[in-house]
């Protein structure tokens, strides 16, 4: 049996510090809890004290600040996780997966982090040192799995956590990029008709019908839209052919402040078309991440923190602060989960049953389940949908340029006869 330290809130909201035996963090919390205390932070005592003594020791090595792909990591963990229930010793299998690596980020990453351990630090601990490689609910997960001495089990979990969110983004992706790609195509077509070639049927049709005035006013407007893009010497098509690319600069240029990533996410959430499939798809990423950090013993707080930085929404984000500091206050999650009014009152009902009978992992995951699914069938039948729509488009487009080349034609042919 070991020795955890732990930090709690009692009912009042003051932090208490102090000992308690168990034989893993799991039951370190369930212990702490009936107590009637909130656990924010439990540590197997002892832990990490080693990396002091015997840093010094360690190979030197320069740190790498790479960053490595979402495959990548998944891999590397579900690698680690089947060395280890295969019973190797945690810098036995760290060693074998960097020399299995092809030269890259992830290769220098394992062998900084086998240098670490090899020193005295924990696994956590020297994948702490990494953020742009592991992130943090990565590095609290493997540091559950070492203190409940589940480390194979937890890094199961986290691949496939990373396997499924990942597997939603690019289905997600992938459904816009057919739509982009030939709306892209379609604007390049109009654009070069606009500059090349309604400027030679302007003289015509203007002689035609005795003077600009007396063209339709479809076909004037034409006319001057195809005379402003071709006129200032170019400048004005150019600047058109590159307001695409300045728009998607502007925007992520604006979510580099929190008050912009703010604004465009709460846009996203009320667009006419894509809101529902947002909703879906952000509150199934923060469910199923808050789950997995409970199920593997991060105590809620701590879990609720983790989940806030990889929401992916600033919405949700703000929401979870307010959650987080109401749970700190001595209420429920519930409770200011449904004041925020930002999730349906199915998700609010889960996580109250989740709080009442102790499986509120379990709650969270079916509702990260369910809305993947859900998400599944919309990105589908967006896709259906999105075919026949942009045939129409591009039709009205066409055929209004056509229309409006042939009006003064079918003018003359009138007056003729």
């Amino acid at each position: 049996m070991a020795i955890f330290q732990y930090t709690a809130l009692d009912a009042k909201g003051n932090e208490i510090k102090a000992e308690i035996d168990a034989l893993s963090s799991k039951e370190a919390i369930s212990k702490i809890r009936s107590k009637g205390l909130f656990p924010t932070k439990v540590r197997a005592q002892g832990a990490g004290k080693k990396v002091k003594e015997t840093a010094a020791a360690a190979p030197k090595r320069r740190r790498s600040g790479g960053k490595v792909s979402t495959k990548q990591a998944t891999q590397f963990a579900r690698q680690l996780s089947t060395l280890q229930d295969a019973g190797l010793a945690i810098l036995r299998s760290l060693r074998i997966l960097e020399e299995q690596q092809k030269s890259g980020t992830l290769k220098r990453v394992i062998g900084y982090v086998a240098d670490d351990i090899e020193g005295g630090a924990t696994l956590s601990e020297a994948m702490g040192k990494h953020p742009k490689t592991f992130n943090r609910l990565f590095v609290n997960m493997v540091a559950a799995g070492e203190v409940g001495g589940v480390l194979d089990v937890i890094l199961a979990r986290v691949a496939d956590f990373m396997e499924k969110s990942e597997r939603l983004k690019s289905k997600v992706k992938g459904a816009m990029v057919y739509p982009v790609v030939v709306m892209t195509v379609a604007f390049l077509i109009v654009l070069g008709l606009m500059i090349f070639i309604i400027p030679t049927f302007s003289e015509v049709l203007t002689d035609m019908s005795d003077g600009a005035e007396g063209l339709p006013g479809l076909t004037q407007a034409l006319l001057s839209i195809s005379g402003w893009l071709t006129g200032n010497k170019g400048l004005n098509a150019g600047l058109v052919a590159v307001s695409p690319f300045l728009i998607v600069s502007l925007l992520k240029f604006a979510r580099k402040f929190k008050a912009g990533r703010y604004g465009l996410d709460w846009i996203k959430l009320r667009l006419p078309v894509i809101k529902k499939l947002v909703y879906k798809t952000t509150v199934a990423r923060w469910t199923r991440t808050l789950a997995t950090l409970i199920g593997a013993g991060v105590p809620i707080l701590e879990a609720i923190n983790i989940t806030r930085e990889t929401a992916d929404n600033e919405i949700y984000a703000s929401m979870l602060g307010r959650v987080h500091q109401a749970i700190r206050q001595g209420d429920t999650f519930a409770n200011p989960l449904r004041q925020s009014k930002t999730v349906d009152s199915i998700v609010v009902n889960m996580v109250d049953v989740g709080e009442e009978t102790g499986d509120l992992d379990k709650m969270l995951m079916k509702v990260a389940d369910n809305f993947d699914e859900e998400a599944d069938v919309m990105v589908g039948a967006m896709m259906s949908l999105l075919e026949p729509i942009m045939i129409v488009t591009l039709g009205l487009i066409v055929g209004t340029i056509v229309l409006a080349m042939f009006l003064p034609m079918v003018k003359v042919i009138q007056v003729l006869m």
